[in-house]
């Protein structure tokens, strides 16, 4: 077993209509919250940035909310869940300084964690190829974690960002910098947080017992020669995020929080799919209402029963229960060797005054069950880990020095700097997503708010052979993990027919046929109608699994890359 840390996790959610004064209120009211956070003994405060995400989240600028909130608390951390780091969104050294500034106003309380985005409102609003975001997400931690060991920054040259050298100030007053984490959605980036030595900000409201094999193999990549750190220090940590609504009485409880947890689950989908946007006229909120049930977030579904509380169960619930269930649910996560649970009570429509009830009661009745021992369990945790950590370390390149000599001339460094890279020919990658886009938009518009029957008269199987081969034409085998082999899809009717059709991975391009493989690697079994949905972006695959019209058979590891390895985005 290891310490469990507990922390606030922030959207800063306002569903429609937006009255005089709604936001000023909402920013008020979530200091408050904060403030009885930190009294209770919450461990962190993790605020996130977006842009354009109508109702989603309204925190563009997280650096000013969290530098608020650092002067109305004392002992909770101040964490950015996440910072966007391609520099279009936020030039590397304007990073540096303002986490910088924060560490020093709040005495030292910073969590740095960082992310690409995949919404197409944020990568489109600023220009960014969803080709590219990984590799600048890479380059720009590089180059922010050296801007704060550097004395002076020895200056970057790369495709996404060209600077000269400067002394980039102030420094943090954690040393080298604070503790790095990266936004996660699946198996593949929690790798990849422990291949870069980073804690994992994990979103995907997995089950504990499905998040221990995450752990696990968080905690492998840690401890072996594959963690090459991607900043100055090791943060090895996993938390997961989860809906919570907290009250002695469980139906109550149900009452003021399930609408907030479904209604973060369905926003999302709205933003991380398809769904079309028209700005500041699509009405989210009430699109949730509309839809909310077909969508999988139906609100019947979530009874109160005294039971064992399961994340998602029939619809996403989360931690949204009596004192004794969440305690349990935390027990269960802390067993598998979660280190922090992020809760997210303002969500939706969740009202102030039962956000900070349930802080309080939390406080009270859950929190101390779980602080007895912790540091001797945190203090063994470290020296298990140090060898390791001190071996990843050793694997980092340093700290550079910049010659003597160097000064600076604003002709020469402006002229290199408009040099720079050319502007680089689109790739086919980026003309295969340009094409997947314009067909899942097309798709869309012929199956929103379409009868089953409707679509199943226009999607026969000889209709069926053209989504396939679009499948295939966006394939990328970049998000395959190495997997070869045969996918089944069988897609049934309300007749009782089904069809069958195998989409065969081999080198890096895939070939759809019609009929059953031998020996598949995965089936996926649906009817016509939600398919179509999920290739429309109008239905959520999750949210059909859970409610068993989505049916899964053959590698489980497999099943959540198969979005992005036919052009689908991740939520990070």
């Amino acid at each position: 077993m290891v310490e469990i840390r507990f922390s606030l996790f922030y959207e800063h959610q306002l569903p429609r209509p937006w009255d005089d004064g709604r936001e000023r209120r909402l920013y008020q009211d979530a200091l408050d919250q904060i403030e009885i956070a930190d009294r209770v003994g919450f461990d962190v405060c993790w605020e996130v940035e977006h842009h354009f995400l109508e109702e989603y989240s309204h925190s563009s600028a997280p650096e000013v909310f969290l530098a608020a909130a650092s002067q109305r608390t004392k002992r909770i951390r101040l964490g950015h869940g996440i910072v966007q780091l391609p520099p279009a969104v936020n030039h590397p050294a304007r990073v540096a300084e303002r986490i910088a500034t924060l560490d020093l106003v709040s005495n030292g309380r910073v969590e740095f964690g960082t992310g690409e985005s995949s919404s197409s409102a944020e990568l489109g609003g600023f220009g960014v190829r969803r080709t590219d975001k990984r590799a600048q997400w890479q380059d720009s931690i590089d180059a922010v974690t050296r801007m704060f060991v550097e004395e002076p920054f020895a200056g970057w040259n790369s495709p996404s960002l060209r600077m000269p050298p400067r002394n980039v100030i102030p420094k943090p007053v954690q040393k080298p910098h604070p503790p790095l984490w990266v936004a996660c959605s699946r198996r593949e980036t929690i790798q990849f947080a422990a291949r870069n030595g980073i804690g994992a900000l994990s979103f995907s409201f997995v089950e504990p017992e499905d998040a221990a094999k995450w752990v696990e193999e968080y905690y492998r990549i840690i401890e072996s020669d594959e963690c090459v750190p991607a900043g100055f220090a090791v943060n090895p940590n996993v938390c997961v995020v989860l809906p919570m609504m907290l009250h002695e009485d469980e139906a109550t409880a149900i009452d003021r929080g399930i609408d907030g947890a479904h209604f973060f689950g369905f926003a999302l989908a709205h933003y991380y799919g398809t769904t079309p946007h028209d700005p500041g006229r699509t009405n989210v909120w009430e699109a949730f209402q509309q839809r909310r049930a077909a969508q999988g977030f139906d609100r019947e579904q979530i009874i109160a029963n005294s039971q064992t509380l399961r994340v998602n169960v029939g619809s996403l619930r989360g931690a949204i229960g009596t004192p004794d269930q969440v305690a349990d649910l935390i027990h269960r996560y802390e067993n598998v060797g979660v280190d922090q649970i992020g809760f997210v009570l303002q969500a939706g429509p969740n009202k102030h005054e039962h956000i900070c009830e349930a802080l309080e009661l939390f406080g009270k009745s859950v929190l101390p069950r779980f602080t007895e021992g912790r540091d001797e369990r945190e203090a063994e945790k470290a020296a298990r880990l140090a060898p390791a950590i001190e071996r990843a370390l050793a694997r980092r390149e340093p700290a550079r020095s910049l010659p003597i000599g160097y000064r600076m001339d604003e002709d020469a460094e402006v002229a290199r700097a408009h040099k720079g890279p050319r502007l680089r020919r689109p790739t086919l990658s980026d003309v295969r997503h340009e094409a997947r886009h314009r067909a899942q938009k097309g798709l869309y518009r012929i199956v929103h708010s379409a009868s089953d029957e409707a679509i199943e008269r226009r999607f026969g199987p000889r209709a069926q052979r053209l989504f396939f081969t679009g499948m295939a034409r966006a394939y990328d085998p970049s998000m395959s993990g190495g997997f070869k082999g045969d996918i089944d899809f069988r897609l049934t009717r309300s007749d009782g027919s089904s069809t069958t059709w195998t989409m065969t991975i081999a080198g890096d391009r895939a070939h759809p046929r019609p009929g059953p493989s031998g020996d598949p690697s995965l089936t996926i079994t649906a009817s016509t109608p939600d398919f179509l949905r999920v290739l429309a972006g109008d239905a959520n695959p999750a949210t059909l699994l859970m409610d068993g019209r989505l049916k899964i058979r053959g590698d489980f590891e497999l099943a959540p890359r198969l979005s992005e390895m036919f052009g689908g985005p991740s939520p990070y």
